[in-house]
């Protein structure tokens, strides 16, 4: 029988989450109203001095960051994991001496069941694949955003640009993982309960990174993410399409109406089971052809295709739904 929660647990999970979203959603805001509301009180040469030293860390990110693995085993990520709850499951052994690209799938509204995984240690993925150090990538402009990059950073967040992978596949060593949502914001605005769509038909910039460095590509999917938040979805060539369509091509992000279960907020305690489906060897090519790019993409899709039907059944999916790639 499963463990009966106290409402003191229940307490501590809602607030894990909210901070989580609240962090989303309006933290890197504030963080540029701090820094120059600083500017115009007594407290004005902080701002000079952060600035300064921002120039000078301008690199960093795609360089490797600044991951600490104190942030990623704070308690608050278990309370985190526990309110979904999210599970992360294991399909096969990944080897320590190679580096991965994990195309993670769907983007969701926040893509908790990734970062739970990948960017925090509560969900055991340090004792599913030893030797093998997940890192997830995330909007580039982000790491623009004072006091806020250094905070993701810590996290062990790296920006999702070419510097920065190349970086982490081909300059630090063996064993490691970059984790992409790869249908970004346009996935995001398909984000749905019921709804299986993922945005990456037209995407293979990451298939010719991994030619270009080596990296065998693994597909990822996280079960019920889609299910966290309910979303106003506007059709192609509606207004309100087209105004988030603007706003991403200037932002980089997408403005999604969603809706949680309480306080608006808070997403529905749906379990969320992240799968990590075998990895698909890939050749090293410095300057791989478009044909070989389109095979090994064409390799994923299918990959991710059969790792969605064979497991949509045993996290809780009907048998009926289907994986809809576009």
């Amino acid at each position: 029988m499963p463990k009966i929660k106290t409402h003191w647990k229940e307490f501590l999970e809602a607030i894990s989450v909210l901070q989580c979203v609240l962090t989303f959603l309006f933290l890197g805001v504030a963080c540029y109203i701090f820094i120059v509301y600083l500017m115009f009180t007594w407290l004005w040469p902080l701002s000079t001095l952060y600035f300064i030293w921002l120039v000078m860390d301008w690199q960093t990110p795609e360089r490797g960051g600044r991951r600490t693995l104190f942030m990623r085993k704070w308690k608050v990520w278990d309370h985190f994991r526990d309110y979904f709850p999210i599970k992360l499951v294991k399909t096969v052994e990944l080897n320590p001496n190679k580096n991965y690209i994990f195309g993670c799938h769907p983007h969701g509204i926040m893509s908790f069941g990734a970062f739970s995984c990948f960017s925090t240690e509560s969900c055991g993925f340090a004792e599913a694949f030893p030797g093998v150090k997940p890192t997830l990538l995330i909007l580039a402009g982000l790491f623009r955003i004072p006091i806020y990059r250094d905070y993701i950073m810590g996290a062990g967040l790296l920006p999702v640009s070419k510097p920065s992978l190349v970086h982490l596949l081909s300059k630090s060593g063996k064993g490691n993982a970059a984790v992409i949502v790869i249908g970004g914001a346009a996935e995001s605005l398909a984000s749905s309960p019921g709804l299986n769509t993922v945005v990456v038909r037209q995407r293979k910039g990451f298939v010719r990174t991994a030619l270009e460095v080596g990296a065998d590509l693994v597909p990822v999917y996280s079960f019920g993410e889609n299910e966290l938040f309910k979303q106003m979805i506007f059709s192609e060539g509606s207004v309100g399409r087209r105004l988030q369509d603007l706003f991403k091509s200037l932002v980089g992000f997408a403005p999604c109406m969603f809706l949680g279960e309480r306080l608006a907020f808070l997403p529905y305690r749906t379990p969320v089971t992240t799968v990590v489906g075998s990895p698909i060897s890939i050749p090293k090519r410095i300057t791989p052809t478009e044909e070989e790019v389109n095979h090994y993409h064409n390799l994923y899709t299918e990959a991710l295709s059969k790792l969605f039907h064979e497991h949509k059944v045993s996290c809780g999916m009907p048998e009926s739904h289907n994986l809809r790639i576009i």
